[in-house]
């Protein structure tokens, strides 16, 4: 009854977030069509990395346990459903669910996550870790000062930022983002004594990006980066929006 309980409440989050992220991240100009294949995909692997990975830092009693889903699950979901393939993971310390997160949606798009760390430290734990879990051909780590590594980085399709790190509002704003579309997640909102602001007004000037605060987790802020009109129009004409539904004998309904 537990897995089957575990099924249906990840094929609601699927359905929620594809309707979500249709509604309000999705456009004509973004990064590509909407993949509910892809999102649940990524969505079961980072449920499955984050099992082996606690296992492994826990023992095996945590691992017999069942996985129950949290927040970054859906970041992943998102990632991978928007065909997302340059991405970009910026806070401190070592192993993090949003990496696990992000590897996932990289290992289901093709895509390629790079981590920057400003501790040599940090950058060598968390090498360890991202070949232990067998993740390197998929996360690239490197050392810098964030603001500078950021800036070395072109046409970014996903990126999650700590709120936690210093100068984290210069951070988003130095982000090169696709001009296709892009996805910026800032999360830890709810902890610290700083207040936050809403990262996606720092680049209405620049592109028209709409935004959504979340409960998940310690709260994060999603913001839509594109070049679409205000009311999701392209060209004069509404954008047209399908729904598609896979069944378990392999058809396909529009």
């Amino acid at each position: 009854m537990a897995i089957k309980s575990l099924l249906k409440l990840i094929l609601m989050t699927i359905i929620s977030l594809s309707l979500w992220g249709i509604c309000l991240l999705q456009s004509a100009a973004s990064m590509g069509c909407w993949s509910p294949l892809d999102a649940m995909k990524a969505y079961m692997h980072t449920l499955q990395l984050c099992k082996d990975y606690y296992s492994e830092e826990e023992g095996a009693a945590r691992s017999s346990k069942l996985v129950e889903p949290e927040c970054m699950e859906y970041i992943s979901a998102l990632a991978a459903g928007n065909q997302a393939r340059s991405m970009l993971d910026i806070e401190s310390g070592g192993m993090s669910p949003s990496i696990l997160a992000l590897a996932a949606a990289a290992r289901q798009t093709g895509g390629r996550l790079v981590c920057v760390r400003h501790e040599q430290a940090h950058l060598e734990a968390l090498r360890r870790q991202i070949e232990s879990l067998d993740l390197a051909d998929v996360v690239e780590c490197k050392r810098g000062e964030p603001l500078e590594s950021i800036r070395q980085l072109e046409s970014v399709d996903f990126a999650v930022v700590d709120h936690r790190l210093e100068h984290c509002r210069e951070l988003v704003s130095a982000i090169d983002v696709n001009p296709r579309g892009s996805v910026v997640v800032v999360n830890n909102l709810f902890q610290g004594r700083r207040a936050a602001a809403s990262y996606g007004q720092l680049v209405k000037e620049r592109a028209v990006a709409k935004s959504v605060v979340l409960p998940f987790g310690e709260g994060m802020e999603v913001t839509r980066i594109g070049r679409t009109g205000k009311r999701g129009y392209r060209g004069g004409r509404r954008a047209t929006r399908k729904f598609v539904v896979y069944y378990e004998d392999g058809n396909v309904a529009i």
